[in-house]
């Protein structure tokens, strides 16, 4: 096999850790309309199974950082691999057992600290072993897997539960194969991350130089194996000095960064994406009035409305820029939701409705979902970016699992019942796609070609210099 080929097929098995993001992530869509039927959970403890999850990602992704230090990039997705196959394999087994929906809520915490640290070894990883060239494009092999793995999971709880011939089959035990099809992925994921190298940078940080140097030879020209080599090697020597630099992160101009990319994070859940992906299957029978059978239909469209709309987003945002495609995203959004709850509202439920749906999937799968971790990526100075990243990722999750908790309780309230036709979470989240929209134009600066070093300047002179 070729060097590139080799490089490829390492990028690839690293991103699997993104497919199992996403398939873990989707599959609580398929399952919770059922397992709610199964444990005759209420609104909130449908809230909290579903959301449970999200807490292990915030563990998760807490850890991360140290634990890719300690034990290397490799072990991480190894042991994120085990924990996903753990959950997988433990979270069809409550309909075995009598009412044990703490169980359940246990193996969906260790799947969210599986997610919490894929989200940040797969990354990373492959950003390591790339040339700096190609890095661009391997390392959106990772948010491309993440949707696909969105996409995946759809077609497999349609299959599956397709396979039962009524609703009480899928109710007594369908959910729990739908769980344990992630198995599938888990598996393969785990025996190959045992066959990937190590990651070189890790090598050179720990003081294999030699092993470093094997690596980077395997995957790259000899020219450009010894330029990456130095240049790691100048990478790690100024990533120490700032460690020893006594940064103050509330200082005016590091503390304005941190808020505004923060904000970034939070709205990013804010605008309802994952209230919708989560929650797609009430979305569609409850509010929508689609039967079992249409709602996981309907779900397969949603996930390739998704996965389509990534890839505009990966062609575009070099080409229109970071700030244009949120502006342009955002009110494809806002417009999305105004079918959707204005479709409720009005009483007019049907193809307006679904169209709204689906437009607000577009809109964010092409600006908010893949952009916003862009921008994050670039808009953080050095002597602050692990802080700061650290911070921006916790605060959302945190959102995520505000919306996430949150959603059923509004949606299934007398109030959105009797008031606003079904049609207030729509609004609300309407409302936050607005504050977006002015947040946006007023605070984001566009990132697209300029260096990090321009852009340090740039924060600056707007909030002021950091200052060691």
């Amino acid at each position: 096999m070729s060097k590139k080929g080799l490089l490829i097929l390492i990028a690839s098995v690293a991103a699997l850790g993104g497919l199992l993001f996403g398939y873990d992530t989707g599959i609580i869509n398929g399952t919770q309309y059922y397992f709610s039927k199964y444990f005759e959970l209420s609104a909130a403890m449908k809230g909290w199974v579903v959301s449970s999850a999200l807490l292990g990602c915030l563990v998760g992704a807490l850890i991360a950082g140290p634990m890719t230090t300690k034990i290397g990039r490799k072990l991480t997705l190894i042991v994120s691999a085990l924990l996903f196959t753990i959950s997988a394999a433990g979270s069809g087994l409550p309909s075995f057992l009598p009412e044990s929906i703490s169980l359940l809520v246990t193996f969906r915490v260790i799947g969210g600290l599986a997610i919490g640290l894929a989200s940040m070894a797969a990354p990373t990883y492959i950003a390591e072993i790339s040339p700096k060239d190609k890095r661009g494009v391997l390392v959106t092999f990772y948010q491309l897997a993440v949707v696909t793995g969105f996409f995946v999971v759809f077609l497999a709880t349609y299959y599956i539960g397709e396979s039962y011939s009524s609703e009480q089959g899928k109710i007594d035990e369908g959910w729990r194969w739908m769980f344990w099809s992630e198995l599938i992925p888990c598996i393969i994921f785990l025996v190959l991350t045992l066959f990937i190298p190590k990651s070189p940078r890790w090598l050179l940080l720990v003081g294999r130089d030699e092993e470093a140097k094997k690596v980077l030879d395997s995957l790259h020209e000899g020219v450009e194996a010894d330029r990456e080599l130095a240049e790691i090697k100048q990478s790690l020597a100024k990533e120490r000095k700032i460690e020893k630099t006594n940064i103050n992160i509330f200082q005016k101009g590091a503390f304005a960064i941190i808020i505004i990319g923060s904000l970034l994070s939070l709205f990013q859940q804010f605008t309802g994406i994952n209230a919708v992906l989560y929650y797609g299957g009430d979305i569609f029978e409850k509010a929508l009035g689609y039967t079992q059978d249409d709602v996981l239909a309907q779900q397969i469209l949603l996930g390739a409305v998704n996965f389509t709309f990534t890839f505009v987003a990966m062609f575009t945002v070099d080409k229109l820029g970071r700030k244009p495609l949120i502006m342009i995203g955002s009110f494809g959004m806002l417009l999305g939701f105004i079918l959707l709850g204005g479709s409720l509202y009005f009483e007019q439920v049907g193809l307006i409705s679904l169209i709204g749906v689906l437009l607000f999937i577009a809109s964010f799968a092409m600006s908010m979902g893949p952009v916003t971790w862009v921008l994050l990526s670039e808009m953080f100075p050095n002597k602050i970016r692990s802080i700061a990243m650290s911070i921006a990722v916790a605060i959302q999750w945190a959102g995520n699992y505000l919306v996430s908790q949150s959603f059923p309780i509004i949606a299934d309230s007398e109030h959105n019942e009797v008031v606003w036709n079904k049609s207030l979470p729509y609004v609300i989240f309407g409302i936050c796609i607005i504050i977006l929209i002015i947040f946006t134009k007023k605070y984001i600066i566009e990132t697209k070609g300029r260096s990090l070093e321009e852009l340090e300047d740039i924060w600056a002179e707007k909030y002021g210099e950091i200052k060691s």
